[in-house]
């Protein structure tokens, strides 16, 4: 840095400028920072005969908020923005705030200055385990009288509720197995549920909802984890959010037959979970996963949209991948699991015929794939894979499909009568009886099949309902109600009542 040298006694076309207030010098331009420039300014200058002048007293340095040692300063405040910065330019005797602020946090650095304090924390740290405070959350403050989203996901949990309805111009409401109830907190007003989406989400995720009006992702507690949907709907924006338990319940608690213990010893295959949304697909798999991670040295690769069960590696290793945030699309992250030597892949939805193709793939290639489908029975799965095709490669399709296919099991949720939710299942085993019928397109004749061969773990999800019934844990109306043939079910419930 240089130091502006007195020339007074030279001629100059500049008029004169006229010292500051005080007497006292004002640096007016920085350029190169450092101790050494600092050292420079700091040093007293000497007059034309060599003498020095009298020494100066500095003021204390002040530093910035924002200042760190070995960065460069800030720009000016907004009052400021516009003029051309102060760093490296020079400028007339009387400079502005925002050149004395770059100079004095320069001054702070050189002399010893102390580390500026961190900032204050967010007023919604600490709600939310591992994310980070978020910019803009400390502006948005809720409405008097309006709870926060921490605090009402906290009140869901603790009644054992499985979703929660928010929206603008509506009351939150709660789902209790399958119903839907009303709740004591006011009407939502905009103000508040963009609060709300400040808690869960980041300035990132929200800005591409607003623009694309749709959002799917997943945060956590420390009590729960919960997926999260927000859309727009005629009178605003709304959310559901899905509440997902941290612990992971065993197949034993989920009274799951033996038959899925089984279909997880496969070293290669594909395994179908089915059924509608809220029929528990989501859970069925993490308990088989979790079993395969307790009981077999497996590598598992989870591609999912959200991550709704997190698994930690125990006799497995397991990598859990989401969509969005582990990588940018399904597709491709389906396609690299197949380089990362698996021994199971995990597809959270098989949603399209790409997405097939690759895991029968996989199947065929030496890998157990599990993957999920919105069908209601084995039988509509086989068709809507099928249907995801040109007529001309169904018959193609068809032939793999039977040969990499290890069962499908379709799966409703049905009411007890303690107040609780129990499973009920479809399971189909792919025989040798059921490739052969599969080859030939004969489906209708597996729906037959299907009941007659229990011994070989399969059910119909009218026997699997009139297992509960007969165990006392649902009614003859829930049995009915539940049922995919009810005609069938009112005869085999006459037989016995």
């Amino acid at each position: 840095m240089s130091i502006p040298q007195d020339r007074s006694n030279q001629p100059s076309s500049r008029p004169a400028v006229p010292p500051p207030p005080g007497g006292e010098r004002t640096i007016s331009s920085l350029g190169g920072g450092g101790v050494a420039g600092a050292a420079a300014m700091a040093a007293p200058p000497r007059s034309q005969a060599g003498a020095p002048e009298p020494t100066r007293q500095l003021a204390p340095p002040r530093v910035a908020p924002t200042g760190q040692p070995g960065r460069p300063p800030m720009p000016p405040p907004a009052a400021h923005r516009g003029q051309p910065s102060a760093v490296g330019q020079p400028s007339a005797v009387g400079t502005s705030p925002a050149i004395s602020q770059a100079v004095n946090q320069a001054l702070g650095q050189a002399l010893g200055g102390h580390r500026p304090a961190a900032p204050p924390p967010s007023q919604f740290s600490g709600q939310l385990q591992g994310q980070p405070a978020m910019p803009g959350q400390a502006q948005r403050r809720l409405p008097p009288g309006q709870p926060t989203m921490a605090q009402i996901v906290r009140d869901a949990f603790e009644k054992g509720m499985s979703d929660i309805h928010a929206g603008v111009g509506e009351t939150p409401r709660f789902r209790d197995r399958g119903q839907i109830l009303a709740t004591n907190y006011p009407e939502t007003d905009k103000e508040t549920f963009m609060c709300w989406l400040a808690e869960i989400m980041t300035p990132a995720e929200i800005a591409r909802f607003e623009d694309s009006l749709d959002f799917d992702g997943a945060t956590q507690y420390e009590f729960a984890r919960v997926r999260i949907n927000v859309f727009d709907t005629l009178h605003g924006y709304s959310l559901v959010m899905r509440l997902i338990p941290l612990k992971i319940m065993t197949m034993e608690q989920l009274n799951l037959p033996t038959v899925f213990r089984d279909v997880c010893h496969y070293h290669k295959g594909l395994i179908l979970v089915t059924g509608p949304t809220g029929s528990g697909k989501s859970t069925t798999m993490a308990a088989m996963v979790d079993y395969i991670n307790k009981e077999m040295p497996k590598n598992i690769i989870t591609i999912e949209d959200p991550i709704e069960f997190v698994h930690k590696s125990q006799r497995s290793l397991i990598k859990q991948r989401e969509v969005g945030i582990n990588t940018t699309k399904f597709e491709n992250a389906l396609k690299a699991s197949l380089r990362e030597d698996p021994d199971i892949i995990l597809i959270g939805e098989m949603r399209d015929r790409e997405t097939v193709n690759t895991a029968m793939k996989a199947a065929q290639t030496g890998h157990l794939v599990m993957g999920t489908l919105h069908t209601n029975s084995a039988v509509k799965t086989i068709e809507r894979i099928l249907s995801l095709y040109e007529p001309a490669e169904q018959e193609t399709i068809r032939l793999a499909f039977a040969e990499t296919l290890v069962g499908i099991i379709a799966q409703g949720l049905c009411r007890t009568t303690d107040g609780k939710r129990a499973a009920f299942h479809e399971i189909m085993i792919n025989t040798d009886a059921i490739r052969d019928y599969i080859r030939r397109g004969e489906t209708d004749e597996i729906e037959e099949v299907i009941p007659r061969c229990t011994f070989d773990g399969m059910c119909s999800m009218n026997q699997s309902l009139y297992r509960l019934y007969e165990e006392g844990r649902i009614t003859e109306e829930t049995a009915l109600e539940c049922s995919p043939k009810p005609n069938e079910m009112a005869q085999t419930l006459r037989g016995r009542v």
